[in-house]
């Protein structure tokens, strides 16, 4: 259970490294902006978050429901976002609002996980 756990965490990192990576490398870009890797990183956070949860429970660790609720309400808040980023650079509208929400919200995601005990 503990190599699972670790490599579901792993792999959790790396999508969070995806989102915000991205997010402060292009910030201020204009074009060009990879809304693929930022919506590659909210469905591995998304998915790997659910399972690391999955995992505590079932190794009979004590999960704070409340606080995995808020982060999983602000990782769907990030996967919207980043949907809309990627649909909206298909059809050639206006990617930067949606870019902003996903890599914001999950910068704000982050802060959660690390300053609520």
């Amino acid at each position: 259970m503990d190599i699972l756990h670790g490599i579901l965490l792993a792999l959790h990192i790396f999508g969070l490294a995806l989102i915000i990576g991205t997010f402060f490398v292009q910030l201020r870009a204009n074009e060009g902006i990879r809304t693929d890797l930022v919506l590659a990183g909210a469905i591995t956070q998304v998915v790997t978050g659910v399972a690391l949860v999955g995992v505590a429970e079932g190794a009979g660790h004590d999960v704070n429901m409340v606080k995995i609720a808020v982060k999983l309400g602000i990782a769907l808040v990030v996967l919207i976002a980043a949907i809309g980023a990627f649909v909206a650079q298909r059809r050639g509208g206006k990617v930067k609002p949606f870019f902003h929400a996903a890599g914001g919200m999950a910068v704000i995601n982050v802060l959660v996980a690390v300053l609520w005990r």
